[in-house]
């Protein structure tokens, strides 16, 4: 049987009994039709995964027994950082989830000039609440133990200010028709950096504007050959050139 993971947010501990959230509570006895006694691995988000055996429900309320913890992570060596623009819902969720699965440590999503998706108030709060929960079930399913942080949207200054104060010492930006080649930048990377903010533009790239914001923010422009890929395309292409660089990748 394989290994079913739930996301359990809160400080957990061995031995406690915690109720399950709703999605998951309704997943483990509605879908896959779990009884007590079953076993399943949870986690918290903070590193490490418990033992647990189901309880029994009630209502819709259903409950595990935490047994012994194992600190086991499966964390990239690489602190990455993805500045995604903003895209339409389903290319957005798309990209949290595979770049999340692709071992990104923080995610800011990033308003531009050409974003077709404008978030602010209320909005943007739902959304982010919606984008916590693709990240929670993206790391239940590949195996991560640790929640890669998601920011509220962003301006482009201010995502990049924000990059230029954290501890990434190698910052790219993909911008198709620059002369320097992502490979290049992604092995030279390797070579003495551990911490990478990559900047993503929405459909119809960033502006001139907006490149030399990121210009004054120590961004790098960089290409990935003479093809010009959709926005949640070069994102995970780019993500899977990082990682390979440095040795990330394993048996899928």
């Amino acid at each position: 049987m394989r290994d079913i993971r739930v996301h359990v947010p809160g400080a957990l501990a061995a031995g406690q009994e915690v109720s399950l959230p709703a999605q998951a509570a309704a997943h483990v006895s509605k879908v896959l039709r779990l009884r007590p006694g079953a076993e399943l691995t949870v986690f918290d988000g903070r590193g490490g995964e418990w033992d647990a055996i189901l309880g029994p429900s009630s209502g819709k309320a259903v409950t595990v027994r935490l047994g012994a913890h194992h600190a086991i992570e499966r964390e990239s060596p690489l602190h990455v950082t993805l500045l995604q623009a903003l895209a339409r819902g389903e290319k957005m969720d798309w990209v949290l989830q595979k770049a999340t699965e692709l071992g990104v440590a923080r995610l800011v999503p990033v308003a531009t000039e050409r974003s077709v998706v404008q978030l602010d108030g209320e909005r943007a709060g739902r959304r982010l609440e919606h984008w916590q929960g693709i990240v929670a079930s993206a790391c239940e399913q590949c195996g991560r133990n640790r929640l890669p942080e998601v920011l509220p949207p962003q301006s482009l200054a201010a995502a990049c200010d924000l990059a230029a104060t954290s501890p990434a010492s190698v910052r790219l930006v993909l911008a198709p028709g620059a002369t320097a080649s992502l490979a290049a930048a992604a092995s030279a990377a390797e070579a003495g950096a551990s911490d990478i903010a990559l900047l993503v533009g929405p459909e119809g790239g960033l502006s001139e504007a907006e490149l030399r914001v990121a210009a004054q923010a120590g961004f790098v422009a960089v290409a990935m050959g003479p093809r010009v890929l959709r926005t949640e395309t070069a994102a995970i292409a780019a993500l899977a050139v990082l990682q390979l660089a440095a040795g990330d990748f394993g048996e899928g």
